[in-house]
């Protein structure tokens, strides 16, 4: 029988949960500590800004149709196999990426070749393996619990674990290459393989005596059940991207800061930022035991005051105040729409709707970015209404009728889980 299955009552593995959790963590980890590098180091390729946005780009893309089918896969393989490919395959393009960096510098590689090499391993090898993380463990979460509360502590758990990562990555990142700008390059790898032997070793392989699985069911972005949760969801999640490409500019401007004093300046807010959404999800949003609608309903609202602050601040403490309610605002909505998706559905579809969950959030890390920088031109805070209205309709469809209303599920059978 599965890990999901040996489980009693409604609560995952605890161990199974604290090793997905870690593989979350250290996964996006690895990812977050390239952020502060990616632009001194694409000048020292000889990488135009508009080269390095092709490069993140399509690895936006590839996050977003890798995610699908691993969700397709996740319910045929088991979340253990899924998250050791993907590690997998993220490990072979983050080694890949540093030996192009290392021979792109030292050998003076011209730009189409550099730029080749880095599209083939950050963007399309890395990539397509960090996108299976999330999905294995909102798969493994969906099947092994039941029921609003359970599943919605869970999941605000994965999602806490992805804000830590946003606020430790970065920071180590930028510690690291005071050193050696490849510095967190050469870490990334290390922590993948540690991570990767740590799934081996604590997460159980399948018992082959178990029964047959069911045949997976297959859930596309339309389907009526989960539809009104990827529409909020991706609206959520819109408003963020449209305003954090922009955020740096906006506090530049605002403010009358060099490029030094912005660096400081945004990464403080961002951190203070980052600490609120990890104590949402991770402490508040467990405590409050609330269905998934009522905090998306009450989240997005309140996520809509941060904006209308931020939009209207001129002083440092008056932008990370914005920003601290965006992210309390978001850090309660966010579980509530991964959750009432997965509530939608039965076990076998589990696994398809986790891929759509976490391909909502990457599809919007692909418009968001073009939308915010293009809006930026009309004004600085046109973007950061946006980003409110984006809240505001987001809040509109999660007030309508019965759209997120969600059934308890019975408890997860055989078939679900880790394997």
């Amino acid at each position: 029988m599965t890990e999901a299955s040996k489980t009693p009552g409604t609560r995952p593995a605890g161990r199974v949960l604290g090793v997905l959790l870690v593989a979350v963590l250290v996964g996006f980890t690895a990812q977050q500590l390239l952020t502060p590098i990616l632009a001194p180091l694409s000048r020292e390729l000889r990488l135009s800004e508009v080269q390095l946005g092709i490069v993140i780009t399509v690895a936006a893309v590839v996050f977003t149709l890798g995610s699908i089918v691993w969700g397709r896969i996740v319910d045929v393989w088991g979340s253990r196999r899924v998250l050791l490919t993907g590690l997998g395959i993220a490990l072979v393009g983050m080694v890949g990426f540093g030996l192009a960096c290392r021979i792109a510098l030292d050998a003076g590689w011209g730009t189409p070749a550099t730029l080749t090499a880095l599209l083939a391993t950050r963007s399309v090898l890395f990539g397509t393996g960090i996108g299976a993380v999330p999905v294995a463990a909102l798969a493994y979460v969906s099947a092994a619990t039941t029921g609003e509360q359970e599943r919605t502590k869970a999941i605000s758990l994965v999602g806490a674990a992805q804000a830590v990562s946003l606020i430790v990555g970065p920071g180590v990142g930028g510690a690291l290459a005071v050193a050696d700008l490849l510095a967190p390059v050469y870490l990334a790898p290390v922590l993948l393989v540690v991570v990767m032997v740590l799934v081996l070793v604590m997460v159980p392989g399948l018992d082959r005596s178990a029964p047959a699985r069911d045949i997976p069911g297959r859930v596309g972005p339309l389907d009526g059940r989960v539809r009104p949760f990827l529409l909020v969801g991706f609206l959520l999640f819109l408003s963020l991207g449209v305003m954090q490409v922009v955020l740096g500019f906006l506090v530049q401007d605002r403010l009358d800061l060099d490029a030094g004093a912005t660096a400081a300046s945004v990464g403080t807010a961002m951190v203070v930022c980052g600490l609120v959404l990890v104590v949402m999800q991770a402490a508040v949003v467990p405590k409050l035991g609330w269905a998934p609608a009522r905090l998306i309903r009450v989240g997005a609202p309140v996520a809509v005051v941060g904006y209308v602050l931020l939009a209207l601040a001129d002083q440092l403490w008056l932008i990370t105040a914005g920003l601290c309610v965006v992210a309390l605002g978001l850090g309660m909505a966010m579980p509530g729409y991964s959750a009432g998706a997965t509530l939608r559905v039965d076990r076998t579809e589990q696994g398809a709707v986790a891929g759509l969950l976490n391909a909502t959030s990457g599809a919007t890390f692909i418009v968001g970015p073009l939308l915010g920088t293009a809006l930026y031109d009309l004004g600085p805070a046109v973007p950061v209404w946006v980003s409110a209205a984006c809240c505001v309709v987001g809040t509109v469809v999660a007030l309508a009728g019965r759209a997120l209303t969600t059934p308890d599920r019975a408890a997860p059978a055989a078939g679900g889980g880790i394997t």
